[in-house]
């Protein structure tokens, strides 16, 4: 039976021996995305945790799957794979408490200073306000790193830090809404973070491009940048802080 026969043999009549077939063959597509993501992360999360927690996504990517619309199904469940990894390692908290204060130590220090200054901080001016110098600013970049991985589950915080009730998901566009006046606040956070991109300096954008929207791993973007895989890892920390900071400030 082909992948299309499975697919209407599942979904028309819920076949479960269908459905074990599908998850079957994509279950390759679980242990790719694992070991991609395996790269940027310390040694102490274990590849078979990720693919764990990748099968559930795969699970609900079979389970939710429209094939009446015009995705194909691997960049889906990719997604699905990925979103289940990110929010299973945020689950466990991998990353100590003090790392993630120190991460939204920086954050905040981008959002104080561009409400001060009108325009996104230099480098030099976040360190000088941490009292750090540019080589301790660049130290404590690389050591709030694992912080800059992204849930699109994650609560998007206001000026205050206080959760405002609406995550990185929402500000995605959704085709199936009915009522344009539910999307307006979905709207104005795409615009927010559409400008922040923008703003980002060349170097900062390209990194994020190829790092969340190719899918390349941290040490593949060194080489396509002529970077060492570190310096990449700054990179990538620094524009996902300002990101933060913008979405924090406006929202």
């Amino acid at each position: 039976m082909d992948l299309e026969a499975l697919w209407t043999d599942y979904k028309e009549h819920d076949s479960i021996t269908a459905r074990n077939k599908l998850l079957a063959e994509y279950t390759p597509l679980v242990r790719y995305t694992a070991q991609r993501m395996a790269i940027n992360l310390p040694k102490s999360v274990h590849l078979g945790d990720l693919i764990g927690a990748g099968v559930m996504g795969l699970i609900k990517a079979v389970e939710s799957f429209d094939s009446g619309r015009e995705v194909k199904f691997e960049t889906y469940a990719t997604h699905k794979i990925r979103g289940a990894i990110l929010d299973d390692l945020r689950e466990q908290d991998w990353v100590p408490r003090s790392i993630r204060q120190k991460a939204r130590m920086v954050k905040n220090a981008y959002a104080q200073l561009e409400k001060e200054i009108g325009r996104t901080p230099y480098d030099s001016e976040v360190a000088e306000h941490l009292n750090l110098n540019p080589a301790e600013f660049e130290d404590l970049l690389s050591e709030v790193a694992p912080t800059t991985i992204v849930s699109l589950n994650e609560i998007i915080s206001d000026n205050y830090g206080e959760s405002t009730g609406t995550t990185l998901i929402d500000t995605l566009e959704d085709k199936e809404a009915e009522n344009p006046l539910d999307r307006l606040g979905m709207e104005e956070a795409k615009r927010i973070l559409t400008g922040a991109l923008m703003d980002l300096p060349e170097n900062e954008r390209h990194v994020i491009a190829l790092y969340h929207y190719e899918e390349m791993t941290l040490k593949e973007i060194g080489i396509a940048m002529n970077l060492t895989e570190g310096r990449v890892s700054q990179i990538h920390s620094k524009a996902m802080l300002k990101l933060r900071a913008k979405l924090q400030l406006k929202l």
